[in-house]
């Protein structure tokens, strides 16, 4: 007797979702998220309102966006219909990336904030993921152990561990750091 078939889910499975449940599609297989914690949230809003303001006083020419947002990490993801993620933080230099769905192509610099749902997506699969696509620099925030793991993959480098008394430079953007012990959790 032959095994039964995976079913290999595609976005129009993710848009059809009920009004208000979220999940990512990799490889056409799909995860459900969790509703996040407040100290997810806090951490998500000081991040973005930091970046965003960085970008704004210095006329930069990227954006930023936080989740709910849609990445397809290759172009091509988006009419083969079996990837689509959510990170917590996206930031897409590049304008031709942009379109009325989301970003098409790796954005420049991800952060995912890490729940205990999420730790092995984080850490692995997404890592491995990001750096396939040319994602330049990649964060996980993980605020229940108050530690910021730093991927430089532009260049190369070994991740950096950082804590959460730390100001940790931006890759991306030199001068830029992110003092996260201004974030009050």
């Amino acid at each position: 007797m032959p095994l039964p078939q995976e079913r290999i889910h595609t976005i129009d499975d993710i848009y059809n979702l009920p009004e208000g449940e979220r999940a990512e599609l990799i490889n056409g297989q799909i995860y459900y998220m969790a509703p996040p914690s407040t100290a997810h949230q806090r951490t998500l809003s000081f991040l973005h309102l930091e970046i965003g303001n960085h970008i704004r006083n210095n006329n930069g020419s990227c954006e930023v966006f936080p989740a709910p947002f849609a990445v397809f990490l290759q172009a091509e993801d988006e009419k083969s219909n079996t990837n689509y993620l959510e990170p917590d933080i996206s930031v897409i230099c590049d304008k031709d990336k942009l379109n009325s769905k989301g970003c098409n192509g790796a954005p420049d610099w991800i952060i995912e904030i890490v729940s205990p749902s999420s730790k092995p997506m984080d850490y692995y699969t997404k890592l491995s993921l990001y750096r396939e696509a040319g994602v330049r620099e990649y964060w996980i925030v993980d605020p229940l152990r108050q530690i910021i793991l730093v991927y430089d993959m532009e260049h190369g480098d070994s991740p950096v561990i950082h804590s959460f008394n730390d100001s940790i430079p931006v890759r991306i953007y030199p001068g830029f750091s992110i003092d996260f012990s201004q974030l009050k959790l």
